[in-house]
């Protein structure tokens, strides 16, 4: 069942019962991989919609549930038919629900031994995808900060499986104008996913198979076109099928079980 969560700016997004955490911690057994998809504050927010179109053909195996910041929020207004409302990403295939930062505290005032979220919806994910990754969240997630939806699943990741008892990763396909892309504090950044945080694999015979041996970090690297500022240069989010193709290997997803 579709789930409305939050408000947003959208004045048609309403909360409903199937909405509520205990709602998401039944759905933590469903028998499907879960996606936790997310974006932050880029225009390339507007690919989320067709990010979830390309996944359709895995209805019934594959359940997605949505994380948008306040930011990200501000690109679905329903401006345009390529700018969607938030409550229309419900309608979306394999989209369970939409979460946004004021959801982390309501619609009833948190109480000790209460359900958290954030907590909730990392036990849920087998795989969280940001898509698109802005210069700012970039930044907030290297230095540890959690001060919103996003970055509070982000910190409270079980980056060795020990507490979730599985391994699981996060996939990020960075968004930005060509200056932020280049700038020095970026690459600083990009270098502590990479290096310290990536995915790490080793080859295993001649014919190329990988087995993953460290880190919980995959980063999708940017493309060069022109961006929706006008320059042209290196900035621009991955392609949609580049971050699709990941979603489907790390979660094992395989084409006979699309519908």
């Amino acid at each position: 069942m579709l789930q409305a969560v939050g408000s947003g700016h959208d004045n048609h997004f309403t909360r409903s019962e199937s909405s509520s955490l205990g709602s998401l911690v039944q759905a933590m057994k469903d028998g499907k991989k879960h996606l936790l998809l997310a974006a932050s504050g880029s225009v390339a927010t507007i690919k989320i919609p067709v990010i979830v179109e390309a996944l359709a053909a895995f209805a019934g195996v594959l359940s997605i549930r949505i994380v948008l910041t306040k930011c990200a929020g501000e690109f679905l207004n329903g401006q345009s038919s390529e700018q969607p409302t938030v409550s229309s990403l419900l309608h979306l295939p394999n989209v369970e629900a939409v979460y946004l930062d004021e959801d982390e505290w309501g619609p009833q005032p948190w109480r000790r031994g209460a359900s958290i979220l954030h907590i909730e919806l990392r036990r849920w994910a087998d795989m969280l995808v940001i898509a698109p990754l802005s210069a700012n969240t970039l930044a907030k997630i290297v230095n540890g900060m959690s001060d919103n939806l996003l970055t509070s699943v982000v910190r409270a990741w079980d980056t060795d499986g020990s507490i979730d008892l599985k391994k699981k990763y996060i996939a990020v396909a960075p968004a930005m104008n060509s200056a932020m892309w280049r700038h020095p504090i970026t690459a600083k950044h990009i270098r502590t996913l990479r290096e310290d945080w990536g995915i790490k694999e080793t080859l295993l015979d001649a014919n190329g198979a990988a087995r993953l041996i460290d880190g919980w970090f995959q980063i999708i690297p940017p493309i060069s076109k022109t961006l929706a500022c006008g320059d042209t240069g290196d900035g621009a989010m991955a392609k949609v099928e580049t971050i699709c193709d990941i979603v489907i290997h790390r979660l094992n997803l395989t084409r006979s079980e699309a519908h």
